[in-house]
């Protein structure tokens, strides 16, 4: 076997030696030495069985349960992982001269060695009918296996190697491929929080317009999606009521002249001692009540944004253009050709978009990580367009549907490149970690169901599950499966991933 010569590490033979002193042969027996230099069978007598007769050939049968079978002067262990619903455990059955036994009938212990790990002693009790391993048999299941057993005074002793994710790849390989190697250990963390979210209108800066004067639609030059400046013509209509407005002021404006002519005769007449003064102070009246109507037919001309000093045609005093209130873009329009508008129809919705809103969807669990003044970084999913804003608002209540919070950002669009409905996702810094092991986010691969790393022992790399805790897009927080010193591929570890490919790496129980 290839692996005959590579594993086996004498910490492996070590614990043997106290699991079987410890565990098994607890008289004075001592167990011989057991041979690291092939995969065999050997019995106390010396004696060696289903010893491999050339390179590849197996230490074990298939046995009856579907698992690995060794066997020895008639005994037998049978190893299997069972895994179905529960945590993978071994269970071990036993035979002789191919009957079953109960799992009373022999005690037995178990040393695994895998690369990169101190020697683990897997003990075991009897549990119906087989025996069950005290510990958990994490993934992958690659490891190097020393099984020993004793019946009616007699010891029996097995080695099995097992193989599974892992590719050899010497150093001069690594530098052809551009495979980084660093090594695990502590890191500050500040965790990413990814929100998805939607690109909305800033309702502080969209407005409702209204004629604000009945009358007949003449013409029509706005239109939905049309970019408007501040003060633009929009429509233009015929109002009875605005013709009677300006006829007022017009009015108004004559009377005042004359009333300023009368005044400035009878001053004249009262000064030359020719008009007696209570003609005066009666022309100084009627000026004074001139200039109140004009001013009053004035104001009610401004009240509909039409300018008093504008001179209107007399065969057209009915015309009114409405116009922007706010430079924009048009989002909604309900206005045509010869339609009689009363004076509060909402007939255009105008929309400032040099900023935008940005309705960020929070889960309840992830309130506690964000607060107003928070930065974000906001990037859209359908094309490369990033934009950072912060937040400003976060709803108070839960949706009673949704069961998610709302967080607003507020972002500058004066390009107009953030267009309301587009779909994005907002990143937000929380606050910082200080992870005892952490790994580079592009080590992160994965192997099946499995998110892995590829820890590196010697010559070879193997792939190592992983717990996985917070992120910040370029460190993240290791929980479990690799530790504080372990070396590992880092980047371009694709590259190893696509050589397990070509190896042919299973899963094997």
């Amino acid at each position: 076997m290839r692996l005959k010569n590579r594993l086996f590490p004498i910490i492996a033979v070590v614990a043997i030696g106290v699991a079987l002193g410890g565990l098994i042969l607890r008289s004075d027996k001592t167990a011989p030495p057991i041979s690291t230099d092939s995969a065999n069978a050997r019995s106390e007598t010396g004696g060696e069985t289903d010893r491999p007769g050339d390179e590849g050939s197996s230490p074990y049968h298939i046995g009856p349960r579907g698992g690995k079978l060794f066997t020895a002067d008639g005994f037998g262990v049978e190893m299997t992982i069972f895994e179905k619903g529960v945590p993978p455990q071994f269970r071990l059955y036993l035979y002789e001269n191919d009957e079953p036994l109960p799992p009373s009938a022999a005690k037995v212990a178990l040393t695994l060695a895998r690369l990169g790990a101190p020697a683990e002693i897997h003990h075991f009790k009897p549990e119906a009918d087989y025996l069950l391993g005290d510990q958990i048999v994490v993934e992958p299941h690659s490891f190097d296996i020393i099984i020993a057993a004793e019946r009616n005074g007699k010891t029996f002793n097995w080695k099995y190697s097992q193989v599974e994710f892992r590719v050899e790849m010497p150093d001069e390989m690594l530098k052809s491929t551009g495979v980084e190697i660093l090594t695990a250990g502590p890191a500050t963390i500040k965790p990413i929080l990814k929100l998805p979210g939607e690109v909305v209108f800033n309702e502080h800066t969209i407005v409702q317009v209204v004629p604000r004067l009945p009358g007949i639609v003449t013409a029509v030059y706005g239109h939905h999606g049309m970019q408007m400046k501040k003060g633009e013509v929009m429509a233009v209509i015929e109002s009875q009521m605005l013709a009677e407005l300006r006829s007022q002021h017009l009015v108004a404006q004559k009377r005042l002249t004359l009333a300023q002519t009368t005044y400035e005769r009878e001053k004249k007449l009262w000064e030359d001692k020719i008009s007696a003064k209570q003609d005066y102070l009666a022309a100084q009246t009627q000026r004074s009540e001139a200039e109140i109507a004009l001013d009053l037919a004035a104001v009610k001309l401004r009240s509909l944004g039409v300018r008093p000093e504008a001179k209107p045609s007399e065969e057209n005093l009915a015309r009114y253009e409405i116009r922007a209130p706010i430079s924009g873009l048009i989002i909604e329009k309900a206005i045509a050709l010869g339609q009689t508008l009363r004076e509060d129809d909402r007939i255009y919705t105008v929309a400032d978009v040099s900023t935008v809103w940005v309705a960020l969807t929070v889960y309840p669990k992830d309130l506690a990580a964000i607060n107003v003044g928070q930065k974000a970084t906001i990037k859209a999913t359908a094309f490369d367009l990033v934009g950072e804003g912060e937040i400003t608002y976060i709803t108070t209540l839960i949706g009673e549907q949704t069961r998610t919070a709302t967080a607003r950002v507020e972002l500058e669009n004066k390009d107009a490149s953030w267009r309301p409905g587009m779909f994005v996702n907002a990143e937000l810094a929380t606050e910082a970690i200080e992870a005892p092991v952490a790994i580079t986010a592009d080590a992160i691969q994965t192997v099946g169901d499995w998110t892995v790393v590829f820890g590196r022992y010697g010559r070879y790399f193997e792939a190592r599950p992983l717990e996985l805790g917070v992120s910040d897009g370029k460190m993240i927080e290791v929980f479990s499966g690799f530790h504080a010193g372990e070396r590992y591929a880092a980047g371009n570890s694709f590259a190893i991933k696509a050589e397990l490919g070509k190896s042919g790496a299973s899963h094997d129980h």
